[in-house]
């Protein structure tokens, strides 16, 4: 549909535009067959939807509120994992957080103690392959590589 219909559809299906916005949407309306159909489309989904509403107020039966008090009170909860092996929730959920940064402090631990492996070649090798005739034949990558492992140390 057209953005001057578009901009107050909902206005103009409930009847409540301005009038001087409600001489704009209805002169283009008159100019517009396609908004036209589109506009009493949805006025008939609107009758469609208003015909399923009741008239009347639904009033529940009599002792109505208290059958569902006493449903409601008569079931018991079913037991889960936890209850049975009598763990609360909020224990649960303590006991994973603990566990998790404990996990976090000792992993953090390990890899910033760990010497067994080197980070990479000496800066006396990377010196000795930018010196070797096969340097400049290398692809670019592994010369970028190489520059970048030299700076690094």
């Amino acid at each position: 549909m057209h953005a001057v219909v578009m901009q107050s559809l909902e206005e103009y299906l409930a009847g409540a535009l301005e009038p001087a916005a409600q001489r704009t949407v209805d002169a283009h309306l008159n100019a517009c067959e396609s908004c036209r159909t589109e506009i009493r489309s949805m006025q008939e989904v609107s009758l469609c939807f208003g015909s399923l509403r009741s008239e009347e107020p639904i009033v529940p039966g009599a002792g109505f509120y208290a059958r569902v008090r006493q449903q409601v009170e008569s079931r018991h909860p079913t037991p889960s994992v936890a209850s049975l092996l009598g763990l609360d929730f909020a224990f649960g959920r303590r006991l994973v957080f603990s566990s998790l940064l404990t996990l976090a402090v000792l992993g953090g631990y390990f890899v910033s103690r760990e010497t067994a492996y080197s980070t990479g070649p000496s800066p006396e090798t990377v010196m000795a392959q930018q010196e070797s005739p096969s340097f400049d034949s290398a692809p670019a990558q592994d010369n970028m590589l190489v520059s970048l492992t030299a700076y690094e140390h």
